[in-house]
């Protein structure tokens, strides 16, 4: 795999999903992790429904969302997108744990990027 993203990289990330941009962040993504690029549905999935925000299907490479509006929640998507690099042969290889410490370390670099745009700002 190739090496860590850096911090500006995860951080236009997870704001391209918060601008309503998912299938974009799922493409940079897949290019920088050198996969396929997941499809993205909205719907219901069996075995799969309480609670539950997203799915990933890797017999069919697709991110199946609950509700249209997690389409748009970087921890949701990148969390499933995980699970999608972490798929070989069509079987599941990731840990949940890791999926959620996935993204959240790119929930992570945003607010450091942002935190730091906005001291620049206050010295301009």
């Amino acid at each position: 795999m190739a090496e860590e993203p850096d911090d500006r990289f995860k951080a236009i990330i997870v704001n391209m999903i918060l601008d309503s941009q998912p299938e974009a962040a799922l493409e940079a993504l897949s290019r920088r992790y050198r996969v396929d690029t997941p499809r993205l549905g909205v719907g219901v999935f069996k075995r799969h429904s309480k609670g539950v925000r997203a799915v990933y299907a890797p017999d069919r490479k697709e991110i199946l969302a609950a509700k249209r509006e997690f389409l748009y929640d970087p921890f949701v998507i990148l969390h499933e997108f995980y699970h999608h690099i972490r798929s070989v042969g069509g079987k599941h290889r990731g840990t949940e744990k890791n999926a959620d410490r996935f993204a959240v370390e790119y929930i992570r670099a945003f607010n450091r990027v942002v935190a730091l745009l906005g001291e620049s700002n206050k010295h301009d």
